[in-house]
């Protein structure tokens, strides 16, 4: 029980941590906060999980951070859809379908088959998709492709990050990857222009609370939580994040949610929770 107890808090300071990046980034570049968050989470990591590092060959070290190269796209992605959109608890339910594309992903980068519970949620989904999305006139917005996209290339990095754990500890490749974020996106901020920012101290409070809260600690429980509870009720309890987002994103943020919307994110929820109970079987 301990274990879904860890997931639970997971979910939780993963939905906190898309209020702090939206606030954060009121007053930081996107790219900037993307890489002093991950880069000090890292280092947050490191005594947790540094005496197995040594124990790691070069080939297995570079495997990992190959893996972080891919969620550092895909966090890319995610922070300028944050930064353009006027909801962020339909970009959550939207990335939530990373776990619906995984599959599909599988099977076009590995020839894995997908299994039958995939074809059943995916039209679900995709009436979830179409409800949450075509709200203006049957017009997708430009936050709401960069949400799938960033999805897509989230799906990707689960399925090479699943086969990377099998080799490495997952608090160590976690190390890696956060490590890699951090570091790509520094550089990347380096060799674009001069960078603009504006401190105060409410940017400075979301900006600990993102970095300490909704990454290193959010993490460690994920991690934590993910090596004693079977993977099928893991996947079960992780897609409560986006409606921690909604509900967050509607008290602190005040975003109104009209009823096709929160009918679309029902019907999303609704697939996601379809496709882990029949993978179950």
């Amino acid at each position: 029980m301990r274990g879904e107890i860890h997931l639970v808090l997971a979910t939780m300071l993963a939905g906190i941590g898309w209020i702090a990046s939206k606030l954060v980034i009121t007053g930081v570049p996107g790219d900037l906060f993307i890489a002093a968050r991950f880069l000090i989470a890292s280092f947050i990591l490191l005594p947790f999980c540094y005496k197995s590092i040594y124990r790691l060959t070069m080939h297995q070290i570079l495997s990992v951070c190959g893996v972080g190269l891919m969620l550092t796209l895909g966090i890319q992605v995610w922070i300028y859809a944050v930064s353009i959109t006027n909801s962020l608890s339909e970009g959550a339910f939207i990335m939530s379908l990373a776990m619906i594309i995984a599959p599909f992903t599988a099977w076009l980068f590995f020839r894995e088959k997908p299994k039958r519970a995939f074809w059943i949620a995916l039209p679900i989904s995709v009436i979830g998709m179409m409800l949450l999305t075509l709200g203006n006139g049957w017009k997708v917005e430009s936050s709401q492709w960069c949400f799938l996209l960033s999805s897509a290339l989230f799906s990707v990095h689960f399925i090479f990050n699943k086969r990377v754990t099998n080799t490495v500890k997952p608090l160590v490749s976690i190390y890696f990857q956060l490590l890699t974020v951090g570091v790509v996106s520094f550089v990347y901020v380096l060799l674009t222009e001069e960078v603009t920012y504006q401190l105060n101290d409410t940017v400075v409070f979301w900006f600990i609370v993102s970095t300490l809260i909704a990454t290193s600690i959010r993490y460690l429980f994920q991690s934590v939580g993910q090596f004693s509870v079977k993977i099928e009720t893991a996947a079960l309890i992780m897609i409560l994040e986006p409606i921690w987002t909604l509900l967050l994103s509607i008290s602190m943020l005040g975003e109104e949610i009209k009823l096709q919307k929160l009918l679309g994110a029902a019907v999303i929820f609704l697939s996601l929770f379809v496709y882990v109970k029949l993978s179950r079987r």
